[in-house]
């Protein structure tokens, strides 16, 4: 079992130095718990991409403290980004611009431009400002999985790697991904959706393009299969749940809002109506309903628009997807 550990002085000096060392470790943000390495290492961030069994095209956001430090690690910072820096960070807003040659290429996939954040956790600020430079990390679990959000999920996630030191801040208080803009286009661009809304990026820098969920450029947390309980998922609305339930020979656990009402043997797993509630527990929630040993997960989706709603159904798109077909054996 990884090493939990209270974010005392002394435990973020040392994952600090095992960052300088070129060793990762887990840490909190308010959206979800990264895994951490040097953002120049081109060692230290291929020992996480293996840690998480991620692709290596899958691009990774360097956490830094500040506009101040972000600068030093892209081209192109304008007004634009300030303003957005100046309005939203810390907070759960990554931007992409051109990189520097000081963030690894392995890090970003080999891409021309990188995704920098300010995080909103005070115990990841803390880590980023004692390493003194960018941390590259993606969410703490196993590529594809459901992402973490309090210290013991990185350690359920990473039981094969006792020695990664996990500091522990608590729940996260959002609960979904950052929103990822791409500045480095003529046109701003979403390229995940999260709790920072076009409507709150437009009266910033104008005009911001939103594509479909499913037709995003390439960018972090945006792979069809993702966010993903081992448990088979699908989604099912809610005026067809109970025929689809009527379906099943075996129980299945139901994700879907409090007061749904459902007959044995199925399982509810419910989530709260308010936006923000919904966001900050999905995570966790999907986790328990994959640990009831159902054959089969049924997640009712929100039929609420903008906004953490429009985030949320992102996530549960994603965690539905159709898995590969698996190769056969010889």
């Amino acid at each position: 079992m990884s090493v939990i550990l209270e974010p005392t002085t002394e435990n973020i000096a040392m994952c600090a130095e095992r960052l300088r060392r070129g060793m990762s470790v887990a840490f909190p943000t308010e959206t979800v718990y990264g895994l951490g390495c040097d953002a120049s290492s081109e060692a230290a961030v291929a020992e996480v991409y293996a840690m998480k069994a991620r692709p290596q095209n899958n691009p990774l956001i360097a956490h830094v403290t500040d506009a101040a430090m972000a600068k030093k690690h892209v081209v192109g910072w304008d007004v634009r980004a300030q303003r957005l820096a100046e309005a939203f960070w810390p907070g759960p807003l990554a931007i992409v611009l051109p990189r520097r040659h000081d963030i690894c290429a392995l890090s970003v996939g080999g891409r021309a431009s990188v995704a920098v954040r300010a995080p909103a956790h005070p115990v990841a600020q803390a880590l980023i400002a004692a390493f003194g430079r960018p941390i590259s990390a993606p969410s703490a679990n196993r590529s594809g999985r459901v992402s973490p959000t309090m210290a013991a999920h990185v350690a359920e996630e990473f039981a094969a790697f006792p020695e990664l030191p996990i500091l522990d801040g608590g729940p996260c208080e959002v609960g979904l991904e950052s929103t990822v803009l791409d500045l480095s286009r003529a046109r701003p661009m979403v390229l995940r959706p999260g709790a920072i809304t076009q409507k709150d990026l437009e009266p910033i820098i104008g005009p911001v393009a939103v594509p479909e969920i499913g037709h995003q450029a390439a960018s972090p947390g945006t792979s069809a299969l993702h966010y993903a309980p081992v448990t088979p998922t699908e989604l099912v609305e809610e005026k067809l749940l109970a025929s689809r339930l009527a379906q099943l020979t075996e129980p299945a656990a139901v994700v879907a809002f409090a007061g749904t009402e459902l007959q044995a043997p199925h399982e509810l797993f419910a989530l709260p109506r308010h936006p923000s509630a919904y966001a900050q527990m999905l995570y966790a929630t999907l986790r328990r309903a994959d640990a009831a040993g159902a054959a089969l997960i049924v997640v009712v989706p929100p039929s609420e628009t903008g906004g953490l709603w429009d985030a949320a159904r992102d996530r549960l798109k994603r965690a539905a997807a159709k898995r590969p077909a698996a190769p056969p054996s010889h």
